[in-house]
């Protein structure tokens, strides 16, 4: 009976890991990874391996989830190419005809909300001209654009689909996206469109 406490902290290790694959964040997910692995480091403890012990400690525990943490950081972020140049104005600024461009600020907090449902982050890449925007996009250096409509588009397929109240146009090249932002993008200043990667070279002038 005196060793009952051993049955104990073992069985603590199927029960945290168990709650580590019912787990759908991310973030929750690393705090109980690192549960998991001091759980087992105490378990090879108890059993007399403190050579697995310190091991598990050290490379199981704090370097994964060193590693774990980078990996979620940088693989759950939009990366969402705009231009720099002024082309994306502001509520407060007039334009030219001396109508008011929508506030583009809003539309980008609007997709913070929706992203930040998914556990996800909004990176915003500037570039200087819409060729070096779409080059980026074709070499897949970001997720998706964000630029205000032209006059005339190039895109006859992306020009017909124009909505004069939607003055900004989204496209991405990632489906799971694409389907999140049209199911809860509500947002009347953006059209969005799914762009097939493998077409892009295809579009370019």
């Amino acid at each position: 009976m005196t060793d009952s406490y051993i049955y104990v902290i073992i069985a603590l290790l199927p029960l945290s890991a168990l709650m580590l694959v019912l787990q759908a964040n991310p973030y929750n997910a690393l705090v109980i990874q690192g549960i998991v692995g001091a759980v087992a480091t105490l378990v090879y403890a108890v059993l007399g391996a403190p050579d697995v012990a310190l091991t598990q400690a050290l490379v199981g525990t704090m370097l994964a989830i060193t590693l774990y943490a980078i990996a979620v950081r940088s693989s759950l972020v939009m990366r969402l190419g705009v231009l720099e140049d002024g082309a994306i104005k502001t509520a407060d600024e007039s334009l030219p005809d001396g109508k008011t461009e929508p506030d583009f600020s809003q539309l980008m907090n609007d997709l913070r909300t929706i992203l930040g449902k998914h556990y996800m982050r909004l990176e915003l890449v500037p570039y200087t001209t819409r060729q070096a925007l779409h080059r980026a996009l074709m070499d897949k250096e970001i997720h998706a654009t964000c630029t205000r409509w032209l006059g005339l588009e190039q895109d006859e397929d992306v020009a017909t689909s124009r909505d004069e109240k939607q003055p900004y146009h989204t496209a991405t090249r990632i489906r799971r996206l694409y389907d999140i932002l049209q199911a809860e993008l509500a947002s009347p200043t953006t059209s969005l469109t799914y762009v097939n990667a493998t077409d892009l070279g295809e579009k370019q002038p």
